[in-house]
């Protein structure tokens, strides 16, 4: 699996800051639900809360703004034109210029809000999908990039013993 600049070692730099993992994504529509099936596998595994926001992430900019993060990690199929299954991390202002999600919804409508109150480190994880058509099954290579991005964010937000 390809990455930019390797971000599965950048977020080794996130561990012990006060984290909210957001997932976005319909899981109805093939790879477009890869967001939600990370938070699927991280739910009781890690210390950083996690949200599994679905097609409507605005519904949670309030109760993600309580939590008062350090760091907020928004995982979404993001199409960036590489091939289906790489990832790659992207901050907010990189979303204007090359990048989309497979949404309707601006992420800036999301995320600006509760930067404006908590002042997070924003980090938006970008799988890139194959296809994202009603009623496809997640294609193997964001299965295995959801599967490796899982055991990435376990490692580093291990729940302590």
């Amino acid at each position: 699996m390809t990455t930019n600049s390797n971000p599965l070692e950048q977020l080794n730099k996130l561990q012990g800051s006060k984290t909210v993992i957001v997932g976005i994504g319909n899981t109805l529509k093939g790879d477009d639900g890869a967001g939600p099936l990370v938070c699927q596998k991280l739910m009781g595994k890690v210390a950083a809360e996690v949200v599994d926001a679905g097609t409507v992430p605005e519904n949670y900019v309030g109760p993600i703004i309580k939590k008062t993060p350090q760091t907020l990690i928004i995982i979404d199929a993001i199409d960036f034109g590489a091939s289906p299954g790489t990832l790659s991390i992207f901050r907010p202002d990189q979303l204007d210029s090359f990048v989309f999600s497979t949404h309707a919804l601006s992420p800036h409508m999301f995320v600006d809000p509760i930067c404006q109150q908590t002042n997070p480190d924003v980090f938006f994880i970008g799988i890139q999908p194959e296809h994202t058509r009603l009623g496809e099954p997640i294609c193997a290579p964001v299965q295995k990039a959801v599967q490796q991005l899982a055991q990435t964010l376990i490692a580093v937000f291990a729940l302590q013993q």
